[in-house]
């Protein structure tokens, strides 16, 4: 029989004669409980948080996107385009092309981008489900479809033929121009539909075919600004990646779905560990009544401690009783407080108690690697307090 073990589990059942230290043990072991489930409560919040976020983009960005290393643009070849199709693992890809330029409506101005997109587009993008208003637009025509935002902008309709929306668009070369007006290729578009995403991303694209687009900026039918792929869930990301790089020559960048919103990854990765880190330092100023708790308790079983270091138990062992004490109090206390967070957190999901606004509920993620990391962390700072109470027991507080 583990002795240190055995003796630390009748201490943790048994009550002291010393109410005060009873009220401590209390108090100590509610810290543990909150400290837990606040912990994971905050982490499932922001995981939800993270998830909604990512959910704008997600929307309109392929899993991988290609694009030259040498300039705006390159040149496709039906060689390559057959290699492409060969690859295991992607789905479906198109062909884009990205280009700020300048819209007029009705006497206003916008300068953003216009991506012409081939047919294949939407296959890879789920961009017709977050149309607002309209349809999308059909290849080989003078279509597009706008943001929600832009419309705002421009105060526009759709299929409005009295006030026509202009796109202009820098013509390619160098030297000065006698006629301003000679130095944009220009055309009327249509709108025909209305996507609605995101406020930044609302005013961010112009959707246009990409015959216009190449026609517009003087490009070759085979010329492109990059190429969008959509892969399937058990495909191996990099060995499509490696492909890819072998077939363009490595002339080209590949881009992941987190590449492409490097930023947005950034940030939402610092504020989880930030929090992460608060709430820590949170525990960390609890578990001190889980020290003060178990120095409390070596001062009040002194005289039994004595008792045992006399019948022949080593100091080490006496140690042991009051870290395995302290750890199990903190493994104890843990688990009852995810089993509180785990509760909140999927009655928020199924019931939705919280809400942002009317119709958008708090998010809300329950995740294995949580529970994990609320765990863990509970257990090694438990562990920590424990070690350092503990080793106040010493021959010298016993003789």
């Amino acid at each position: 029989m583990n002795f240190p073990l055995y003796v630390a589990k009748r201490y943790i059942l048994s009550h002291s004669k010393n109410n005060a230290i009873n009220i401590i043990n209390r108090i100590a072991s509610m810290g543990i409980i909150v400290g837990a489930m606040a912990l994971f409560v905050v982490l499932s919040v922001f995981s939800g948080l993270k998830v909604f976020s990512l959910s704008f983009t997600n929307e309109i960005d392929p899993d991988l996107k290609i694009s030259s290393t040498l300039g705006k643009s390159f040149f496709i070849s039906p060689t390559q385009e057959s290699e492409i199709k060969k690859i295991d693992g992607i789905a479906s890809y198109t062909k884009i092309i990205e280009e700020r330029v300048l819209f007029t409506f009705n006497g206003k101005q916008d300068v953003t981008y216009l991506k012409g997109v081939d047919s294949n587009f939407v296959k890879v993008n789920a961009i017709e489900k977050k149309l607002f208003n309209g349809q999308w637009l059909k290849p080989d025509t003078y279509q597009v479809v706008v943001g929600y935002g832009i419309t705002q902008k421009f105060s526009m309709g759709l299929l409005d033929f009295n006030n026509q929306l202009e796109v202009l668009v820098p013509k390619p070369g160098r030297g000065a121009l006698e006629n301003p007006e000679q130095a944009f290729n220009k055309t009327d578009i249509i709108p025909v539909g209305i996507y609605a995403i995101s406020e930044d991303l609302d005013s961010k694209y112009v959707f246009a075919d990409l015959g216009l687009a190449q026609e517009l900026l003087e490009y070759r039918t085979n010329q492109v600004s990059g190429i969008e792929f959509k892969i399937n869930p058990a495909s191996n990301e990099n060995d499509i990646t490696d492909k890819l790089k072998t077939i363009f020559s490595n002339k080209i960048t590949v881009k992941n779905r987190a590449q492409l919103n490097e930023s947005l990854y950034k940030m939402l990765n610092t504020e989880n560990i930030a929090v992460y880190l608060i709430f820590t330092l949170v525990i960390v100023v609890a578990l001190f009544n889980l020290i003060g708790a178990l120095i409390m308790m070596i001062l009040d079983k002194k005289g039994n401690l004595k008792t045992l270091f006399n019948l022949g138990t080593e100091i080490k062992d006496l140690r042991k009783i009051f870290l395995l004490q302290g750890t199990l109090l903190s493994v104890l206390g843990g688990i009852i407080g995810l089993t509180l967070g785990i509760i909140i957190v999927l009655l928020q999901q199924h019931f939705q108690l919280i809400m942002i606004t009317e119709t958008l509920a708090y998010p809300v993620i329950f995740s294995l690697e949580n529970v994990l990391v609320v765990m863990g962390t509970i257990v090694t700072l438990g562990f920590l307090a424990s070690l350092i109470a503990s080793s106040r027991v010493s021959k010298k507080l016993l003789e």
